[in-house]
């Protein structure tokens, strides 16, 4: 099966992926151009002379551009997501979309962490207040991690290493995923619980599942609702996961003690996002999650050896539209 992509010979890198990506390939054998910044329409131009596209996340590869690709085979995302592929329009097509699924984990699961520590602690306002020059050690009172119950909605590769470092400051770890089964997440130290049975325990939830039509408000005003005065949300995952009126109403009547915000529907966030950005109760960094050297030189190399593999007739790891193409 792998086979019928031996005919891929020439590769468009976009989104400042890693030079590690373009170097791997060209040291294969394979003929690479890197544009980092390009247009919807001078994509839609340029994609029609390449076998393959390597995105990050800025770039959306629509269907549109996908129809325009008479050559393309295989679209690679340096990263997990793939919300900015049209993944149905692909397999429509005939292309294959891989992804790097583990290359970004301990960076994604560190991030969540830094997150949990930083609400706890207040430590982005304290610091601002420092800078002020200002020294008000009793407005920044903080909590303990230690003894709390972290609710992770989202048990695999991320979510797994959030437990495992959360265990290590003494939280108590449980959640709920649809696929991992049970005896699986409780070797790592996570009970699972039915989802209606989780908020009630919650004094963190934090997010970990990909942004589908399933998922997307799942965190809304019933779960707010359900849960302990001064609940505190992380979303290190996608926007939309956590309802953005339902959180809004949360920080504002006190539900909610305060969310660290990682993802945005829109981003940069606009409209009500914007305005929970700027809530004194919120943290908010501009999608940081995989935002390392270390994260991003490996979904550079591991796209770029999957390509090649793929190309050399060896491998189709990493492509997540197997079934829909017949692979």
């Amino acid at each position: 099966m792998a086979e019928r992509f031996t005919s891929v010979k020439k590769v468009l890198v976009t989104d400042n992926a890693s030079p590690r990506c373009r170097e791997t390939l060209v040291a294969a054998g394979l003929e690479v151009v890197q544009n980092d910044k390009m247009s919807k329409e001078e994509l839609m131009a340029a994609v029609k002379e390449y076998d393959a596209l390597i995105v990050r996340s800025a770039t959306k590869v629509t269907e549109e551009i996908l129809q325009s690709g008479d050559r393309l085979k295989i679209v690679g995302r340096a990263g997990t997501g793939v919300d900015n592929i049209d993944v149905a329009a692909a397999s429509k097509k005939g292309v294959a979309v891989m992804n790097t699924p583990t290359a970004n984990t301990v960076s994604a699961a560190e991030q969540t962490c830094v997150l949990f520590m930083t609400l706890a602690r207040h430590t982005p306002a304290a610091d601002a207040s420092m800078k002020a020059g200002k020294w008000d050690r009793k407005k920044f009172m903080g909590t303990e991690l230690y003894g709390k119950t972290a609710v992770i909605i989202g048990l695999g590769h991320i979510g797994r290493e959030v437990a495992l470092r959360l265990q290590a400051f003494g939280m108590k770890t449980v959640g709920f995923d649809a696929l991992v089964p049970a005896e699986e997440t409780k070797k790592f130290g996570v009970d699972q619980m039915p989802l209606k049975d989780l908020w009630a325990v919650a004094d963190y939830i934090s997010v970990h599942v990909p942004l589908l039509p399933q998922t997307k408000g799942m965190i809304g005003k019933e779960t707010f609702a359900a849960c302990k005065p001064g609940l505190r949300v992380i979303n290190c995952a996608r926007g939309g996961i956590i309802d953005n009126d339902a959180l809004l109403a949360a920080l504002e009547d006190g539900q909610c003690g305060g969310a660290a915000l990682d993802v945005f529907e829109n981003e940069p966030p606009t409209g009500v996002e914007q305005t929970i950005v700027q809530h004194p109760k919120v943290i908010a960094c501009p999608h940081l999650g995989a935002s390392t050297v270390e994260a991003q030189l490996r979904v550079a190399q591991e796209i770029a050896d999957q390509i090649v593999d793929a190309s050399q007739g060896k491998s189709l790891k990493g492509i997540i539209n197997c079934r829909q193409l017949g692979l």
